[in-house]
């Protein structure tokens, strides 16, 4: 076994469903490039798993009173004497994390507590789906100590807005929850006690959808956003639609909807007594 202190981890289902949760809870689950590592690591193996069919969905989440306090103060100190070229190879791994995440195939949630600073904005924002505690706090803080949210700034700034990114980003407000759900940061705000429970039916929610199109729908979706009206734009969507009816899920899907069954992808709905356990 090694010894080897590990600050995240990754557990699947037999759902189908992986649980990514930094588990750094006595330094509020700061970042740092040890954790930014393991994450990317983490990442590539539930893409790897997504692309083979055995992973429908992802859940990133935290363990502790805040989902992540943004950067590590050690790692913050150790950048001090880092020259240039340290820094970009540095930044490149987070810049490798954001990405990997919000292009991972399969559709993401995020489960938000407490304080959600600095890059951990940047991780709720490349998930598909959010769901926050009242007491979550979102905050851009990086021109309060010199510095710049540049790495985080595509995805936060498209869930944002360019308006609204301008001023979280250049005055390091903090973001309520309320505020962060109206600004469309976060999708659905609940009771911290409700948090779980929020979780786990968004889960059943997205089980119930068919695997494939979900993923077609979500690497859809993305070129829509970068060429919205376009020849080559609106040929895809026609390729898209046109070969997930004939393929398999979409065969099995149509077929349970006219016979009035469960697809073969949904799981079993929960029993009675399930229900009110």
């Amino acid at each position: 076994m090694s010894d080897t202190p590990t600050y995240s981890r990754l557990a699947i289902d037999t759902r189908g469903v992986a649980w990514l949760t930094l588990d750094r809870p006595d330094v509020l689950n700061a970042f740092d490039d040890a954790l930014i590592g393991e994450l990317n690591g983490h990442l590539q193996h539930v893409r790897e798993a997504a692309e083979r069919d055995e992973i429908h969905l992802l859940v990133l989440g935290s363990e502790g009173k805040h989902f992540s306090a943004g950067a590590d103060l050690g790692w913050m100190k150790r950048m001090v004497d880092y020259d240039l070229e340290d820094n970009l190879a540095d930044s490149r791994q987070l810049a490798a994390l954001m990405h990997g995440l919000d292009t991972l195939p399969c559709p993401t949630l995020c489960r938000v507590q407490g304080a959600a600073f600095g890059g951990a904005v940047g991780l709720a924002a490349c998930c598909d789906i959010v769901i926050a505690s009242e007491k979550a706090r979102f905050c851009l803080s990086e021109v309060k100590i010199g510095l710049s949210p540049a790495v985080i700034s595509p995805y936060v700034q498209r869930a944002l807005g360019e308006r609204q990114m301008r001023r979280y980003a250049l005055t390091a407000e903090v973001i309520d929850a309320s505020t962060a759900e109206a600004l469309g940061l976060a999708h659905r705000v609940v009771e911290p006690d409700a948090l779980d429970e929020a979780v786990d039916a968004m889960v059943e929610t997205l089980l119930a959808t068919s695997p494939q199109s979900s993923r077609a729908t979500k690497a859809l979706l993305a070129e829509v956003a970068r060429e919205p009206d376009s020849a080559a734009t609106r040929e895809r969507t026609c390729q898209v639609i046109a070969e997930l009816r004939v393929s398999d899920e979409g065969q099995e899907g149509l077929a349970s909807f006219f016979d009035k069954r469960r697809p073969r992808w949904a799981p079993e709905p929960p029993s009675t007594t399930e229900r009110s356990s």
